[in-house]
């Protein structure tokens, strides 16, 4: 197994997620079986119960290094085989007191696996002021000294710049830090994200961990690099666009829902859409903001309106649940596309007791223990009284139990999927018929038919609900299903779409839902299809 640290270093939120995604991206390409780990230093005995607003007070764990061996070695990949080559973010800054444990943890680690076994990939942040436009060495240079000092010697320094870096400031780096000027990476700001791993594969980054690692690497056209190049390059080309309404409880920052965001950006990207994001605090939508703050609450709802597609996402607590089932009430009537997940399925749920089944006390026992219609109840193996590590979490299957499903259709008219859960509660079983009676339908349960796990509305272009977390599992060149699902009827295509067989049409052959089958040997002619519209 070769571990890749990825760490940080001057700031916070500099990009070692984007690093550490990008390197392992090179990596794979190259036909090797890669995994991830990405080790907060905010951790506590339940780090899923906080707000993404909160930081919390860490609580260091024992036996880090073995689990982190542990860890590397649980398959990924769909061929069940133990990966090769495991990239482990640290979160956090060289510095903080935080990560200090952590920092000792990888020093004691990199001998217990051997050299060869093991190297540092440190981003550190190379600023540029206005006044003088000269790009600046010394925080590199600091933070890499920092470094050092607890142990750790960084085998690449990844410099994240607004311009590309200078050569002379490149072989500043070197000398100070150490280094040879080819493990001094320039890592500019691009058009997207995507672009970096293209970024790093052009500064020899994959052939330099080879010898570095003793990793044996073909060099050869490979595929998927090709197909990041053609989705990548499509990304800076987009025209048309689609809007979506995420309606949350923690607007303030997008990070609090990245990985839903990056699922609406995988599938916009696949249907050549440029992806709006239309961020509406759910609390706002409610009557009570009205009267309160009018203001806000006439944008909230101009922003919901004007939106091709609603999306309501995962969360916990009471606190704007009744601005969210206003957004699906709205949604469902206005028959707009509508995607739940999670707890958006359950508020959906409750959303249709009561205005359609007449039940006007229908909610969840989360939030309204004594109502009379309990249509989302607590799990058998919840314990109420204890709110961490008593979820239902992990890859769970879901059976369709229609052959008519839309979303059945969308995943390629499989009969099960596997997909990963993070909730306590479910929606209740007792009641089922009253809802599919006036077509409200629980396509989708789990194996044993005791779980409700996806809806479907009847005559509606899109009204979906999945109880788990579709977005854990998008890529960019394979997005989630259900969030394809609302782009596409959000963009107007879904039917088409449908009716071609659940394939883009040619000009998106970068997906792996396009159904090329372009082998390798014919990668390095392979012309690629011109953008034009349907």
């Amino acid at each position: 197994m070769k571990y890749i640290l990825v760490t940080g270093g001057v700031i916070s939120g500099i990009g070692k997620g984007i690093i550490a995604s990008s390197v392992g991206t090179i990596l794979k390409s190259c036909g090797l079986h890669v995994t991830a780990i990405k080790i907060d230093p905010y951790i506590n005995i339940d780090a899923g119960t906080f707000s993404p607003y909160e930081h919390v007070v860490p609580h260091i764990t024992d036996a880090i290094q073995e689990w982190v061996v542990k860890q590397a070695k649980v398959p990924v990949d769909d061929d069940d085989l133990e990966p090769q080559v495991c990239v482990i973010e640290l979160g956090g800054t060289v510095g903080d007191i935080e990560s200090m444990p952590f920092i000792e943890a990888f020093r004691q680690f990199q001998f217990k696996v051997k050299r060869e076994n093991f190297c540092n990939i440190h981003v550190s942040l190379i600023p540029q002021p206005s006044a003088t436009g000269e790009q600046k060495t010394k925080p590199t240079q600091n933070s890499v000294r920092e470094l050092r000092g607890l142990g750790l010697s960084p085998d690449l320094i990844m410099c994240r710049c607004s311009a590309v870096l200078e050569n002379s400031v490149k072989e500043k780096i070197s000398m100070f830090c150490h280094v040879e000027p080819e493990q001094v990476i320039c890592v500019h700001d691009v058009s997207s994200i995507y672009r970096v791993p293209l970024l790093l594969e052009d500064q020899g980054v994959v052939s330099y961990l080879s010898r570095r690692l003793n990793m044996p690497i073909e060099t050869r056209p490979r595929k998927m690099l090709t197909k990041w190049k053609e989705m990548s390059d499509r990304s800076d080309r987009l025209l048309e666009h689609c809007s979506i309404a995420l309606v949350g409880k923690y607007t303030k920052f997008s990070d609090s829902y990245a990985s839903v965001i990056k699922a609406l950006e995988h599938s916009a990207l696949a249907i050549s859409h440029k992806l709006e994001v239309k961020y509406i605090d759910s609390a706002y939508l409610e009557p009570s903001t009205l009267q309160e703050e009018p203001v806000k609450y006439h944008e909230a709802w101009q922003k919901l309106c004007s939106a091709d597609g609603v999306l309501v996402p995962g969360g916990f607590g009471v606190r704007g649940t009744e601005g969210k089932i206003q957004a699906i009430n709205w949604a469902r009537k206005q028959k707009k596309p509508f995607l739940g997940v999670c707890l958006g399925m359950q508020l959906a749920v409750c959303e249709f007791g009561r205005n359609v089944l007449g039940w006007k006390d229908a909610n969840s026992t989360e939030f309204d223990p004594d109502t009379k219609h309990p249509v989302v109840i607590d799990m058998p193996e919840h314990n109420p009284g204890q709110m961490g590590g008593t979820m239902r979490l992990g890859k769970r299957r879901t059976i369709f139990k229609s052959n008519n499903s839309v979303l059945r259709k969308l995943y390629g008219d499989a009969e099960y999927v596997d997909e990963r859960h993070r909730h306590r509660f479910e929606v209740n079983p007792d009641l089922k018929s009253h809802f599919e009676e006036k077509g409200f339908r629980f396509v989708g349960q789990d194996v044993e038919g005791e779980r409700m796990e996806v809806i479907e509305l009847d005559d509606h272009p899109y009204f979906v609900g999945v109880q788990y977390h579709p977005e854990f599992t998008s890529r960019p060149i394979n997005p989630s299903p259900p969030y394809l699902g609302l782009l596409l009827a959000a963009a107007g295509k879904l039917q088409s779409y449908l009716q071609k067989g659940c394939r883009l049409s040619p000009r998106d052959t970068y997906s792996d839902r396009s159904g090329s089958s372009t082998p390798d040997s014919e990668i390095s002619e392979l012309k690629l299809p011109s953008i034009s519209s349907d």
